[in-house]
């Protein structure tokens, strides 16, 4: 009984150990935060956040069981127009001055095969938090040219701003994800 009760420990501490801690490459701009949304029904204005950062845990053999936080800098918002930038980032919509910092943390995720995974969490942002879901796919992982490991993942998801207490509600916010984890 104590042999079995030995190699269940081991192989629950190797399962364990397979997982892998990743910090996002934000630094390589290899990770990118990206955003739609309708000017008027006519268009879309486009844009990005340029400071952000996070980390997460991953293990392709067991991928419901990964976790990602995310904090992004809401003042670094950049739709290549200042004028607009500082609306944006204004009473309006972000309240950046007051709110510099939206925060993603994962709650559960859910292995949709084919490298394809739900992720849920919880969004915080304007001080408000909403649960929300991002539709994730792996796109690689493996040996980087400098000696690391790296890890790479795909996904979109959308907010109603608001949600969020943004009187000046102007429909759905479409966000597109690239984040490339360095292996720790």
């Amino acid at each position: 009984m104590k042999k079995l009760l030995l190699a269940a420990a081991l192989l629950a501490s190797a399962h364990v150990a397979s997982a892998a801690d990743y910090v996002i490459d934000t630094k390589g701009a290899h990770a990118s935060i990206q955003f739609k949304v309708s000017h008027l029904g006519y268009s879309y204005v486009t844009g990005r956040f340029n400071t952000f950062d996070g980390k997460f845990s991953y293990d392709a053999a067991k991928p419901e069981a990964s976790t990602i936080s995310v904090n992004i800098d809401t003042t670094s918002v950049d739709s290549n127009h200042a004028k607009r930038n500082q609306h944006i980032r204004g009473d309006d919509f972000l309240k950046a001055d007051d709110f510099a910092t939206a925060q993603f943390i994962s709650t559960k995720v859910v292995d949709k095969g084919d490298d394809k995974l739900a992720i849920h969490g919880n969004l915080t942002l304007l001080g408000v938090t909403k649960p929300i879901v991002i539709d994730a796919t792996k796109i690689g992982e493996g040996k980087d040219p400098w000696g690391g490991y790296r890890a790479g993942f795909e996904g979109t998801t959308s907010i109603q701003m608001g949600d969020f207490g943004v009187k000046m509600d102007f429909g759905k916010v479409e966000f597109d994800l690239i984040i490339e984890g360095i292996k720790q």
